[in-house]
């Protein structure tokens, strides 16, 4: 079982793309190779192959990621299921988390939300996607430092507000406030329990 998120940059039109492209390769080279792990195609399109424990962590890490631009986010369909075929790359390989996964992709623009996730156990869709939806309603509006701090939090969880502070070079009481405005604690709520159900499927 693996996961596969597709996902698209939201007004990649008006930046270029060495604002954000350098960047999301850093971040997915974390995850392997290209293109047999991850590939950017078509310009401002990606597919990246995660393991199941990884899918929503990771979305949420690159949609932060994406937000730290002013005016950018990026729209995400996670597909879990089997690899039955690894072709050249990621791209051309398939199996159930493939199709799920373009499937839900193409289907996010008609529903106007930004993630969404396959399971192929529809009670678990139907929670895990309503609680999506409640969520994007803040994430969606995250600022450039809320995002920033969302960005940071995920990278070093161990770390101390204070900790933060210093590598953001701002005050802890900052951070505090950044965190509540980010709603970061409903987040990582959220990221608990996907690892809780995602063990059962």
């Amino acid at each position: 079982m693996i996961a596969i998120i597709t996902g698209d940059i939201i007004n990649s039109e008006n930046y270029p793309s060495s604002q954000w492209i350098d960047m999301l390769k850093t971040y997915f080279n974390q995850f392997g190779a290209s293109p047999m792990n991850w590939e950017i195609y078509r310009g401002d399109e990606f597919q990246l192959k995660v393991t199941k424990q990884n899918a929503l962590f990771t979305a949420i890490r690159i949609k932060a990621m994406l937000k730290t631009i002013k005016g950018l986010d990026v729209r995400m369909g996670i597909g879990i299921g089997l690899e039955t075929y690894i072709g050249s790359g990621v791209t051309e390989s398939n199996g159930p988390a493939y199709q799920r996964s373009g499937r839900n992709f193409e289907s996010l623009k008609d529903s106007k939300v930004n993630l969404s996730i396959a399971t192929g156990v529809a009670q678990y869709d139907r929670t895990l996607n309503l609680m999506l939806q409640l969520a994007l309603d803040f994430m969606d509006d995250w600022s450039v430092v809320s995002a920033e701090i969302v960005a940071l939090v995920l990278d070093h969880p161990d770390d101390s507000q204070k900790e933060i502070a210093q590598k953001l070079g701002i005050k802890q009481s900052a951070v505090s406030q950044r965190l509540k405005r980010a709603r970061l604690d409903l987040v990582l709520n959220l990221l608990n329990y996907y690892k809780e159900i995602i063990t059962e499927i």
